[in-house]
């Protein structure tokens, strides 16, 4: 698919080597190498600097700005209503685990098939630098007065508990290695996470490019990793592991896919299998009015459940 002429009448306002731009400009790629439409893609954003994601998009997709930490409830429902559409939440770590952990942590349990990208930089950038929920205790960025003093949440191993079924990490300033894993979240049928370690050059004085560069390593460097699920008895193991690697932080901080399980049935396989007219008859695809009279999906699956 070849890329669209420019459409965005926005004016860019990241900082200058945000790591935002790498991720806009790995997503974009990958859209457009995957051959969807414009038609075919929906973006979702959150509040703070990541919510400016679609505004800024130079292909010409559908994107929502919702609001503050509910950025899923959102794409979820955009998703259950067309499931036809490929939807992508872009979503800082901030609004994602912090308001929005609750929603983080329960999109899990119904597997609906879509992609979080969530913006880790370990600040509340939008609002000056405040720590966010990924910031470690005892760290302290520019903008604190004194060192953080909670604990961090980890993302992989959170999203893992939570039942995701494709879990990754990548680097934002990596813009190959990011708009692959892109590709393959995109094309897993479930729920997928990709966690994007995101220098923030303004706020975050710790990880920054330096920082990173020094450290990341892919994990499909070593031969022996298999973060996939073939069989159902492989899934404590695979889980195990996975979660293990995601607390190796340091030194060395590994990238790349660190779970993959599509044994999984999607929510939108689930609604199916309650009503089949769901296939067919998506809400999308319901006229709201037909003659006057007010039809719903919920009439077509009443007639199922007739005795």
């Amino acid at each position: 698919m070849a890329v669209p002429k420019v459409w965005t009448p926005e004016w860019n306002d990241w900082c200058p080597g945000c790591g935002n731009f790498g991720i806009i400009n790995a997503e974009q790629q990958a859209i457009s190498e995957l051959g969807l439409t414009p038609e075919d893609v929906v973006v979702v954003s959150g509040i703070g600097c990541s919510g400016k994601t679609p505004h800024f998009f130079r292909l010409p997709i559908s994107g929502v700005h919702t609001l503050h930490g509910r950025a899923l409830t959102f794409a979820i429902g955009i998703k259950l209503s067309n499931p036809e559409l490929t939807v992508i939440v872009n979503a800082g770590d901030g609004d994602q685990l912090g308001i929005g952990a609750g929603h983080f942590v329960n999109a899990g349990r119904r597997n609906v098939d879509m992609l979080i990208l969530l913006h880790d930089n370990g600040v509340y950038g939008l609002t000056k630098g405040q720590a966010s929920p990924t910031l470690r205790r005892g760290e302290k960025t520019k903008s604190l007065p004194r060192p953080n003093i909670n604990d961090n949440v980890n993302p992989i191993a959170l999203a893992i508990s939570s039942g995701y079924t494709f879990v990754a990490r990548s680097y934002a300033y990596d813009v190959k290695h990011l708009k692959e894993l892109i590709k393959a979240g995109v094309r897993h049928k479930g729920l997928a996470l990709i966690d994007i370690l995101q220098p923030c050059p303004t706020y975050n004085d710790i990880h920054t490019k330096e920082y990173y560069d020094k450290r990341v390593y892919k994990l499909d460097s070593d031969p022996n990793w298999d973060p996939v699920v073939r069989k159902p008895e492989e899934e404590g193991d695979k889980m195990a592991k996975a979660m293990l690697k995601s607390l190796e932080w340091g030194e060395k901080i590994p990238i790349g896919i660190f779970y993959q399980n599509e044994l999984v049935p999607s929510y939108e396989e689930r609604i199916a299998g309650n009503a089949q007219s769901y296939k067919q008859r998506n809400p999308s695809k319901v006229k709201i009015e037909d003659g006057g009279k007010l039809t719903t999906i919920i009439d077509d699956i009443l007639k199922e459940k007739e005795v």
